[in-house]
């Protein structure tokens, strides 16, 4: 259906629900209160309809799903390669998949097992690619390189995601995690079993930065790092 090889159910006269309203109530409910509380019968209230009556639209919550993640992360950047280069193209890349993770958490959430093959979600894979189209890379080290970038980005926006979910559901700032973080790890490691982290907890390392820092720092020396090895790849070539 995503890619437009078999037809959808014909609509009735006075069929108010279609595909996009129901997957768009979805990503909204799983945007606002998390994954978990996704089901048919939450969404079927939500949308003001029957729960058998999605499933004229949609089998099953795992079809869904996939509609969900073809839908959720939007067109990918429009990226202008001979303005930016491949290095300044493929960090803007970088930079807006991480914005798709923290505007729609629950995407980190969802593993089918298998590569993507909705249209959605190769659309963005195809416009990383395509940044690295001058670098000399042969097409296996092209593939290679958008997966290393792609798993950094994930990860990072995972970790940081993750602390923001846990910030939510509990009375405690992002700054008072890190410190109460902090404080227990020095508390439980010495020097003599752990001598590196002791290292960084005498210095400060795990004390609670700036209050507005959302990891952004962190995320750019990661990435920049990640692109210097590129680059040297792609001066080798």
């Amino acid at each position: 259906m995503l890619w437009g090889r078999t037809e959808r159910r014909p609509r009735g006269p006075a069929q108010a629900l279609s595909l996009e309203r129901i997957v768009a109530a979805a990503i909204e409910l799983a945007d606002a209160e998390g994954l978990h509380t996704l089901s048919m019968a939450r969404l079927a209230e939500r949308l003001g309809c029957g729960t058998m009556s999605l499933y004229r639209h949609v089998a099953s919550k795992d079809d869904l799903l996939v509609f969900m993640m073809d839908a959720a992360p939007g067109k990918p950047p429009v990226i202008d390669v001979a303005v930016d280069g491949w290095r300044g193209g493929l960090e803007r890349w970088a930079r807006e998949l991480r914005s798709i993770y923290f505007q729609h958490p629950w995407v980190l959430q969802v593993n089918t097992g298998l590569p993507p093959l909705e249209p959605g979600q190769l659309a963005w894979l195809d416009s990383g690619l395509r940044t690295l189209a001058d670098t000399g890379l042969s097409p296996d080290k092209k593939l290679a390189v958008i997966l290393l970038v792609l798993h950094y980005v994930r990860g990072e926006a995972q970790l940081h995601v993750g602390l923001l979910r846990t910030n939510e559901h509990s009375s405690w700032s992002s700054q008072e995690t890190q410190a109460w973080y902090g404080r227990t790890l020095a508390r439980l490691i010495d020097a003599e079993r752990f001598p590196a982290l002791a290292e960084l907890s005498a210095a400060g390392t795990f004390d609670p930065g700036d209050s507005s820092d959302d990891g952004t720092a962190d995320f750019d020396f990661g990435l920049a790092r990640i692109l210097d090895g590129v680059g040297l790849l792609v001066r080798a070539r």
